[in-house]
């Protein structure tokens, strides 16, 4: 950690980059000043952070520019500096910089979906204009995530997950490794420290004797190697701690099946000596089979090249062997960064257009997203560490997140190709659509000369990538508009009565069009074709909308509910723990439309025969009696009485969350460590490939049901829970 702007000076001249030191002192100093009088969580001078930050770029090798608007990235945000100072005093590279950094900051990725949606919209889109921002970003997470030990416990998981999903992805698909890594160790730290220090144990345990057997290899591999490639340099590399964790924890393999914890990495100067070397290697040792990777032939997605190879040696200890090239190097260790840090050395210009094609590719994926739940999670596949390659029948390689499917491969070769498929072909056998690739598969589409032929609507269930699932809602969007609006009225008619919401058609029409302008829709047909094709998921904002109606409706209707409510002599007793006014000794029973709960605002209604029916006040069987001139005067005034604490109540909650296996079984751990009575549990998936499930429990208050809520909501991948009215 820095501490002082020479410190970040001595940086600089060490790596022997010619920078304009002159000009980045100038940028410390002034950012020192602006924030004089802010201190870290920590207690330090809030200038270290910003030091720190750049130092890290440093490192990277970055430019003039992104050094200075490093020291500057918060001045702008947290002090009173404003951007034409930042413009006039530095230029305009730099204040663009600063600009796009403090744009990101604005909005936090653990806020709303629909916040933490845009926010990634605009990562995306200054990536597209200036990767630099993002790698600004990414130095500014990382010195961010060292520091995070003073911050409370939730504050570090909260940090470290959203670390883990978005950040680290993104160095990956940038090729910035030892940030990636940094942000992945550090963030597993926090999200599993058991784990963390058993792997951590597991390392230190044989951490000599491994040593010495790799000191050894790399003696010998290179005494052989160099006979006939004198200038090749040989070095020994560890496996990161995540990345043994996902092997280990979450591939369910022992660490002793990790035959690439410690490798051997060879760099010569061509692509002819890496090949060359391979034959040596394995000439000396005995290859394992299905342990060769080629990804010089074929690079992974970030642009990653170097042949892998799991050798084993006489006495039977596997290891793996890494052989690149000097460029390829660079690449591998800086990615995207090394654009600037060896500029000079990088054939082809580095080919920075190719390198950030995937970034636009994501831009216009989204353009068709109106959902931002789905949004969130297409970036995140699209992001995805885990890749395969396959081939089409010509030979050529498609890269596709693992799990993608034979549409997916479709889609990725043409937009046409998907539009027109029927059917596809894996290794020379018919497979069905929801097959999933496997790396080495070859792929073949079979498609349809017919032109009003087009995909089918469950394909949007089954795509994995965003670029698929947004192909198929552009066609339907296109090509099917009638047919998307009446599906879309009729699927909300139907939830619209599953939840007991009843409207005027004047009404009907004022609220949806407030519904369809938060959805960013200029009119409701707009928003019911969104419905109809796949844009908008209505089970995700229907909550929204049931809290919308009762609010907007539920005042003037408890008005009109006050007026019916009988109001006669004063006589107030419980009866079951519920104090009903003006009837003494009357048979309560508790309606299982609402479920109401001590501590829920009530109200009684006068059934035939069956004493009175208490209901939760906001409930929309209540509210909707209201029009009902047939039911006026047998509403009765009721309230919780004193007695109610020892009393247990059925009420429902509903979990909606990814579909993981052990997620039911989280869920009823936790029910039996809150220790409340189960009276039943039931899950199922959605055709969305969610799991929800509903538990029915025994519980004293509303205070307790908040409680309960709320420790569901820490299980991991759960993304929401809610009070059921069933």
């Amino acid at each position: 950690m820095l501490s002082s702007i020479q410190e970040l000076r001595e940086q600089i001249l060490k790596s022997g980059k010619q920078l304009d030191l002159a000009k980045i002192e100038q940028a410390y100093f002034f950012a020192e000043k602006a924030h004089r009088d802010q201190k870290r969580v920590s207690g330090e001078p809030y200038i270290v952070h910003p030091l720190n930050v750049a130092s890290i770029l440093a490192g990277l090798g970055m430019d003039n520019e992104t050094l200075i608007a490093a020291l500057l990235h918060d001045v702008v945000e947290d002090t009173p500096v404003t951007m034409e100072e930042v413009t006039r005093l530095f230029g305009s590279d730099v204040s663009l910089l600063v600009d796009g950094v403090t744009k990101l900051g604005k909005i936090p990725f653990s806020s709303r979906e629909e916040q933490q949606a845009e926010n990634i919209r605009k990562m995306l889109l200054a990536m597209a204009q200036d990767v630099r921002v993002v790698i600004i970003k990414l130095a500014d997470r990382l010195h961010n995530m060292r520091t995070i030990d003073v911050m409370p416990p939730q504050k570090q998981r909260d940090k470290a997950l959203e670390t883990m999903e978005v950040y680290a992805p993104l160095a990956h698909r940038l090729g910035i490794r030892g940030i990636k890594e940094e942000l992945e160790d550090i963030s597993l730290r926090y999200l599993d420290n058991v784990a963390y220090e058993e792997i951590e144990k597991m390392l230190a345990l044989k951490k000599d004797e491994r040593a010495d057997f790799l000191n050894h290899m790399k003696k010998k591999i290179l005494a052989r190697v160099q006979e006939e490639h004198k200038d090749a340099y040989i070095e020994g590399r560890v496996k990161s701690i995540y990345g043994i964790y996902r092997k280990v924890f979450m591939g369910g393999r022992a660490f002793e099946e990790i035959y690439d914890v410690y490798a051997v990495r060879l760099i010569v100067d061509t692509v002819f000596d890496c090949y060359s070397i391979l034959g040596i290697i394995h000439d000396m040792f005995h290859p394992i089979p299905n342990r060769f990777k080629d990804y010089i032939s074929t690079p992974k997605s970030n642009m990653y090249q170097s042949l892998h190879t799991t050798v084993v040696d006489k006495e039977g200890i596997p290891f793996e062997v890494q052989i690149r090239t000097w460029d390829m190097h660079y690449t591998a260790e800086y990615g995207i960064a090394a654009h600037w840090k060896y500029k000079a050395g990088i054939s082809g210009g580095d080919k920075m257009t190719e390198r950030l094609a995937w970034v636009r590719q994501l831009l216009e994926a989204q353009q068709e997203s109106e959902d931002a739940e789905d949004l969130i999670r297409s970036i995140k596949t699209d992001l995805s560490l885990d890749e395969v390659f396959a081939f089409t029948p010509k030979g050529d390689v498609i890269s596709l997140p693992a799990g993608a499917t034979v549409i997916d491969f479709a889609y990725a070769i043409h937009t046409a190709v998907g539009n027109r498929m029927i059917g596809a072909k894996v290794d020379g056998r018919m497979v069905s659509i929801d097959f999933e690739i496997k790396t080495g598969n070859i792929v073949e589409i079979i498609t349809t000369n017919s032109p009003t032929h087009g995909p089918s609507r469950d394909w949007i269930k089954i795509v994995k990538t965003s670029g698929a699932r947004n192909k198929i809602r552009a066609w339907f969007k296109k090509e099917r508009r009638d047919e998307n609006i009446r599906e879309g009225r009729e699927e909300l008619e139907r939830e619209f009565r599953r939840n007991s919401i009843t409207l005027t058609e004047e009404q009907g029409k004022e609220f949806l069009l407030d519904i369809a302008k938060r959805q960013r829709f200029t009119d409701i047909e707009d928003f019911l074709a969104a419905l109809g094709y796949g844009g908008v998921s209505l089970s995700k904002i229907m909550p929204r909308i049931k809290e919308d109606y009762l609010r907007i409706y539920r005042t003037s209707a408890e008005d009109k509910l006050d007026k019916n409510i009988i109001k006669p002599k004063k006589d107030r007793k419980a009866s079951s723990g519920v104090i009903v006014e003006g009837l003494d000794g009357c048979l309560v029973k508790f309606s299982r439309c609402c479920n109401p709960l001590p501590g829920d605002d009530i109200v009684g209604f006068i059934t035939r025969g069956f004493g009175v029916s208490i209901h939760k006040r906001d409930c929309v069987n209540v509210v909707n009696s209201i029009h009902d001139p047939e039911q006026k005067g047998r509403w009765v005034k009721a309230e919780w009485a004193g007695n109610v604490k020892d009393s247990l109540f059925k009420s429902s909650i509903v979990i909606y969350g990814n579909d993981r296996s052990g997620l039911l079984a989280d869920v009823s751990i936790a029910i039996a460590n809150m220790r409340v009575p189960l009276h039943a549990l039931n899950a199922r998936e959605t055709k969305d490939k969610q799991s929800v499930i509903q538990v029915t429990i025994g519980i004293t208050s509303l205070d307790q049901l908040n409680n309960i809520i709320s420790t569901f909501q820490k299980i991991s991948g759960v993304i929401s829970v809610e009070r059921s009215n069933q």
